[in-house]
């Protein structure tokens, strides 16, 4: 009962400084708000606004609105404390699945401190747009998956083979939601360290790539608008995986609008007439990380845990061929 007791006391405490920090936060995105409009004046020393620096765009509000929400916009600020509690509890996953972390190996930031209860503000319901042939694909996709998990390499996805991560625009995960940024007058240069991607993004106005060469993470332009870094990425292969549905046509476009020391306001839109029926947009605020370390993260196609998923799809194949599926 003791024990009961002491840990009763500690979630209080912990709810109660919750509320306060994201209170704080609400707070000082607020006043940063105030400074959208153009005047925050730090630049370059040769003029252009400065974006350099390392970012998080860590969060827990998840890209769409879940369903069960309807047409509720905005969390309460107790809703927002408890989502970031259920983060901290340890994992109830079994002790024999490789990755089963406890939570003081994740950075999974908290619900935004506008509150959202999704990154997507347009269409308004905060939803994907989806194309009635993208369902239905996606439904197919997930049979076969569950089918067919491991019947080559082939079958894994770009990050189980340590190819790409994130994607362009970056979705956030458990952690390394990181950017580092780092300019000069013709390009701007965004570090991803999970499986190490290096995006180069000219700003001297040539043209895309041949739509016949792709890249796993696309062809990146950028353009300032203002004090905005506008930067639109295409040639996507066909390869690639994003967080959302996506296919070679897709197009993305990233604002990067510097508001205050501590603040990026950071949004992107996606084009892809092929898999929505209209573009939609996300908005994600990045913070600076002051003292933040950002460590190799060294993951390699073809490592063990490789082989190992497919041998195990092997064994399991052939239980199931004996009648025994023990």
């Amino acid at each position: 009962m003791k024990t009961r007791s002491v840990l009763k006391m500690s979630l209080c405490a912990f709810v109660a400084v919750a509320l306060i920090h994201i209170g704080g936060i609400s707070s000082a995105q607020t006043d940063n708000a105030l400074q959208s409009s153009g005047n925050y004046s730090k630049t370059t020393p040769w003029g252009d606004p400065d974006l350099a620096g390392t970012w998080s765009y860590a969060s827990l509000t998840p890209l769409q609105r879940p369903q069960g929400l309807e047409d509720k916009e905005f969390y309460t600020p107790e809703e927002a404390v408890e989502i970031f509690a259920r983060t901290q509890q340890e994992s109830t996953r079994s002790a024999d699945i490789v990755g089963n972390y406890n939570s003081g190996w994740f950075d999974r930031g908290t619900v935004s401190a506008d509150l959202r209860t999704s990154l997507i503000v347009d269409p308004a319901n905060g939803r994907l747009p989806l194309r009635p042939e993208t369902v239905t694909r996606q439904a197919e996709e997930v049979v076969y998956q569950r089918e067919h998990p491991a019947d080559s390499w082939l079958d894994r996805t770009n990050w189980d083979r340590c190819i790409t991560y994130h994607g362009v625009p970056p979705i956030s995960t458990g952690y390394n939601n990181t950017y580092k940024i780092v300019q000069n007058e013709n390009y701007v240069a965004i570090l991803v360290e999970m499986i190490h991607d290096v995006r180069i993004i000219p700003l001297d106005g040539r043209p895309q790539l041949n739509g016949k060469i792709r890249q796993w993470n696309g062809d990146s332009r950028g353009h300032w608008e203002g004090d905005t870094l506008v930067v639109e990425t295409t040639n996507f292969s066909k390869k690639t995986q994003h967080r959302y549905p996506s296919s070679i046509s897709t197009k993305a476009i990233e604002r990067f609008t510097r508001v205050s020391d501590n603040l990026i306001d950071y949004q992107f839109t996606i084009e892809d007439p092929d898999i929505y029926t209209s573009a939609w947009t996300a908005v994600r605020p990045m913070r600076r990380l002051d003292d933040y370390t950002i460590y190799e993260y060294a993951c390699h196609e073809g490592n063990y845990a490789m082989a190992n998923i497919l041998r195990g799809a092997r064994v399991l194949e052939q239980r199931e061929r004996d009648g025994n599926d023990n």
